[in-house]
């Protein structure tokens, strides 16, 4: 385990552990969806803040099983038996950033809607949908570069 995904966990889990304690400080109808614009554009019963910690378990989880099969992940034609370690590492790299990406999107976004709801201003401005797309990509192309680059 890295310290990275130790640290994440770590925010993960603090960002439901944020949930329960302002539970009972929230309202009945919390922000339930975003536009493009990081704008609220749909409110919703506070149960269902109890979606985002269930689906970032979940989807940590299935990228968590997906990472310890790299032999099942998509390679170009030149695998062989002589780079198939390198391609292996770089897959599982990619899946496991991706991961940790996704187990911060859940925690922060967590975060944002329990601070609009208590009707506190948005503390992380309109960037974290645009930053998890970016981050995202950034993510992907580099683990292109890097299965380019094996021969």
């Amino acid at each position: 385990m890295s310290w990275l995904w130790i640290s994440l966990a770590i925010v993960y889990s603090g960002s439901i552990v944020f949930l329960m304690i302002n539970w009972s400080a929230l309202p009945e109808k919390v922000p339930a969806h975003f536009n493009a614009a990081g704008e609220v554009d749909r409110f919703g019963p506070k149960v269902e803040m109890i979606i985002l910690p269930i689906a970032g378990a979940f989807v940590a989880g299935l990228m968590q099983w997906i990472e310890r099969f790299p032999e099942k992940h998509n390679y170009p034609q030149r695998l062989n038996e002589n780079n198939v370690k390198e391609f292996y590492l770089v897959s599982r790299k990619m899946m496991n950033r991706l991961k940790n990406i996704c187990l911060l999107f859940f925690a922060l976004s967590s975060f944002e809607i329990i601070t609009i709801a208590q009707g506190l201003e948005n503390p992380l401005g309109n960037w974290l949908f645009p930053a998890l797309i970016v981050s995202v990509a950034i993510v992907i192309v580099y683990g292109i570069i890097k299965q380019v680059k094996i021969r």
